[in-house]
Parts: C-alpha cells; structure tokens; sequence
C-alpha cells in the first residue's frame, strides 16, 4: 500500500497506522519544489521510512508559483503517487474543505468531500489525535509554513473561520460538520444512481428529469467522456443543462472542450477543432 506522507503529523501517523495494521506499506514523498528547504522534509521522511522499515520513493513534481497553486499542487500529487495511494486527511481536512466548497457554491457532491474514499483512512480521526501520536512516539513531524499563509482561503478557513464558527457555536463544530458530509454523500450517491440510468446526450431526457439528477447525469457523462477525476462545477453543470433546454447552443465546459447541441442531441467537442470527444 503506498502512504502519500508530506512529513506533516497527519500523514506520518498514517504510515505509522498503516504499518501497525500490517499492511505492507511504500512512503512516497512528492517534492513541489516550492520551498528551498523542500529537501529537508524528502530526509525527515526518508528517516520515518527507515525507522518503520518500509520502502520509500521521492517524486519531484515541479509547481510553479501562480494561480490556483493548491490545486494545482494537489492534482501534481495525486498524479505522482499514483490511482490507489492512500492520504492522510482528517476530519478537521472534511470541516475545512466543506466550508470552502460552500464558499464557491458547491452542492452535495462538493459537501461531502473524502465521505466514503478508502484513500483517506483517517477522516474519523482529528487533527489533535495525530499530533498526539507523534508526540507519544517521540516524532517531531515537519511544518509547512505555507499552511499558516493568509493568502490561501484555506487557511483562513483553518485559521479563522472554524475558530469563529466554535465561538458563536459554543462548541467544536468539526463532528457536526462532518455530519453534514455524510448527508450530503448520502443525497449525492442517491442522485448519482438515479442519474446513472438517464443517457446525458438525450436534451429531452435531460430535462424531463429532476435537476439534482439531471446534473448528476451531466457530471458523470463529462467525467467519464474527459477522464477528468475532480469533474465539472456546479456553474459548468448548469450551462450544460441550459444547452439541453434550448437556452444556448454550446457552452465551454473548460480544457479546450464544449458541449454542443444538434438535433436534440448533446456531444462533447474540442472547442478549437469541432472534432467529437469520444468517451
């Protein structure tokens, strides 16, 4: 089993974890590039594989500095590590990353990130709970400044909102935000086996449909047409289904790609080519 471990206490106690269970487990470690002490976390990690006596592998996956770093970051990761690695995300991950797919307008597929994924083990686990791990093992876990930077909403909703959020409250919000993943996971799952039996390229058929599982069959049908593992927003979603009903004729769904309506018939095109985007 590969453990996708930055050197952070989430992802290190997910080796440990994962070790103690007995799996047999490969680190890997992605180096970004961004830091110029980057190769002091590849040795800290590098060190925890020897000390738990498993394989270890380094992936160096240059990210520039720009726009959309995070997921750019990220989708680097994801795709250095390989399809089955498993990540070291926690509960308090969930609360963060429902507040900021809130924040862009998500809807419960985007509300119940990491619900149900067997590659993130942890997610019934906090945050405080891996750090007590290192500390009763005696690992001093690494620490990415760049986790403390305000300039990513994510660490203002890490930082600032959840704080504020447990003081109006009065009480840890994490559990009962989680809790509406797992609604939303529910209702999203629901809407994706409906959706499943509606042909996506059918406009009439699309719009006959109740929307939630209209946009369920347009965000599987452009997944698994564009192989694109994240899928289309709700905004990209909701183009696609006013294309259906005759409002436009086309809309860009992003990548160099549109979705085109002929003869009651939607297809998915390379926008600067026409050519059809075959499944």
């Amino acid at each position: 089993m590969v453990c996708a471990v930055s050197g952070g206490a989430d992802s290190v106690s997910l080796a440990i974890l994962a070790v103690a269970s007995g799996l047999t487990v490969t680190i890997a470690h992605v180096d970004h590039g961004l830091r110029a002490d980057s190769g002091d976390d590849a040795a800290a990690v590098r060190s925890l594989a020897e000390d738990l006596d498993v394989a270890f592998v380094v992936h160096r996956a240059n990210v520039e500095p720009g726009p959309d770093l995070e997921a750019r970051a990220r989708a680097a990761r994801h795709a250095a590590v390989g399809p089955d690695a498993l990540f070291g995300h926690t509960a308090d991950d969930v609360a963060e990353t429902v507040l900021w797919n809130l924040l862009r307008g998500a809807g419960p597929a985007g509300t119940s990130p990491m619900i149900g994924s067997a590659r993130h083990p942890l997610i019934g686990l906090r945050r405080s709970q891996t750090r007590a791990l290192c500390a009763e093992l005696g690992i001093e876990p690494r620490h990415d400044p760049t986790n403390d930077d305000p300039a990513f909403t994510r660490n203002r909703v890490r930082h600032e909102v959840l704080p504020l959020l447990d003081d109006v409250a009065g009480r840890d919000v994490v559990a009962a935000i989680v809790r509406h993943a797992e609604l939303s996971a529910e209702l999203a799952a629901l809407a994706d086996h409906l959706g499943g039996a509606v042909d996506p390229t059918d406009a009439a058929a699309l719009t006959c449909e109740p929307r939630a599982v209209a946009r369920a069959a347009v965000r599987r049908w452009i997944m698994e047409t564009t192989a694109d593992g994240y899928g289309p927003d709700l905004a990209t979603v909701d183009r696609v289904l006013d294309v259906a009903r005759g409002t436009w004729r086309a809309t860009e769904i992003g990548d160099g790609r549109s979705v085109a309506r002929t003869a009651g018939e939607l297809r998915i095109i390379e926008t600067r080519t026409g050519r059809l985007v075959d499944p």
